[in-house]
């Protein structure tokens, strides 16, 4: 039978061989794949030769209101008279009757010192002062009969006619009288010195009883019952009085470069941290003519304070007064104080930001608000942001562009400035950065 006649179909070369078939899409790859490539090219040429996006640009509306410029400092609050009670006495301490806090009245009795040595001092100038006295009276009696003598003598001498009693007598007898009278005087200052050093015992045995000096709070006890204290040249402080805490006053330190706008008289608030965005009225009472570096160099020699003024910072101490009625604040707390110096009135008013953009060299760094990148002509730029200078602000348009005004600047508070211009109006949208691209 022939091959041909067979009905069964002969076994292909792939089956044959036992390899398995390709699928179809290897077999078309020679077709499909070059045409893939050629459409991404295609793609990636029309996106590059696309025109970039427009930047997306930080703007800022123009205001016309009143600026108020104001000065800021850092200081610390203290009370407005605040005393130091000493002792003047050598002794023990037998009680100490207040403590940290305690409201006192003037005269009211806050610690006793042991007083057995000058009550021993005290009766010893007693005695000698009755001494004194009964020498006084000695000498006075004495005095009474030799003055009673030399009368006598000069009578019989009158009687005598001059014969009798001998002129030796006489002057014997007169100077007994005028030694009397010697002896009477000094008596008398012998009784003035034991009465003036009993006075000055009995001085020091008041002064063993520690008053308070002024009407306030205390508000530091540096001793304790039992703890000797030694009067010397330099006074113990025993007790811290603040006279008054419902008024207080705020020291703050003045830079040099802000110390020509501050004076007497101007309104201020201040912060402080233990209660966080309230704000506390004060009023500027004073501002020191020299610097603290001045004053605090005049104590050392004058080479280290030429060195010290070059390398520190100048600054004046100011004083505010502080009302505080409700005794919300403490002394020593930190303050921050915000002094307005100057209100410019209604004016146009724009973002310093807004003053040192400048869009080309925007789109060639690609940075702005938040990837700030800042180079030296920028900086300079920024330097010569003055009052009184011309600048210019970009303005966005309805259709995205942007349109350069020129403006005259004023005065600033470090974020707004002050700007006059024929062209600007308010409302319109300034730029103030470009944000940056999305990764």
């Amino acid at each position: 039978m022939n091959a041909a006649d067979n009905p069964v179909e002969a076994p292909g070369v792939d089956e044959f061989l036992g390899t398995k078939p390709r699928p179809r899409w290897r077999r078309w790859m020679k077709y499909w794949l070059p045409g893939l490539v050629i459409v991404l090219l295609v793609l990636g040429i029309a996106r590059c030769s696309a025109d970039p996006p427009k930047p997306d640009y930080i703007t800022e509306a123009v205001t016309q209101q009143s600026l108020a410029l104001s000065v800021t400092a850092t200081g610390n609050l203290r009370p407005t008279n605040q005393v130091e009670v000493g002792a003047e006495v050598t002794g023990p301490l037998d009680s100490v009757l207040v403590d940290v806090n305690d409201r006192v009245t003037k005269g009211q009795v806050i610690a006793v010192i042991n007083t057995e040595i000058i009550d021993q001092q005290i009766a010893q100038s007693r005695a000698n002062l009755n001494v004194a006295r009964a020498g006084l009276a000695q000498a006075q009696a004495t005095y009474g009969i030799d003055k009673v003598q030399l009368a006598r003598l000069e009578e019989v001498k009158r009687l005598s006619g001059g014969r009798v009693p001998s002129q030796i007598e006489l002057e014997q007898a007169a100077a007994a009288v005028a030694r009397d009278q010697a002896a009477v005087a000094s008596a008398r200052a012998n009784i003035e010195a034991a009465q003036a050093l009993l006075q000055g015992n009995l001085t020091t045995r008041s002064r063993a009883v520690i008053r308070a000096p002024v009407t306030g709070v205390v508000l530091a006890r540096r001793v304790e019952q039992g703890q000797t204290v030694v009067a010397s040249f330099n006074t113990v402080t025993l007790f811290v009085i603040a006279e008054d805490l419902g008024e207080m006053q705020l020291r703050v330190s003045i830079d040099e470069a802000d110390v020509g706008q501050v004076k007497p008289g101007q309104q201020a608030s201040f912060t402080v941290d233990a209660y966080p965005g309230r704000r506390f009225p004060a009023t500027l009472r004073r501002v020191d003519l020299a610097s603290k570096n001045t004053v605090e160099g005049q104590a050392g020699s004058s080479g280290a304070s030429a060195a010290a003024a070059g390398n520190s910072v100048v600054s004046y101490e100011a004083r505010l007064e502080v009302q505080n009625p409700d005794g919300l604040l403490r002394p020593g707390m930190t303050a921050t104080a915000t002094i307005e110096t100057q209100n410019t009135g209604v004016a146009l008013l724009v973002p310093n930001a807004a003053l040192r953009f400048r869009p080309d060299e925007k789109a060639k760094e690609g940075g702005g608000v938040f990837q700030p990148q800042i180079g030296l002509e920028e900086g300079k730029q920024k330097a010569t942001i003055g009052e009184g200078s011309r600048q210019q602000v970009q303005v966005i348009q309805a259709d995205g562009t942007l349109r350069a005004i020129e403006v005259v600047t004023g005065r600033s508070d470090g974020r707004l400035t002050v700007v006059r211009s024929k062209d600007l109006k308010p409302g319109m949208k300034v730029v103030t950065g470009v944000k940056a691209a999305a990764p």
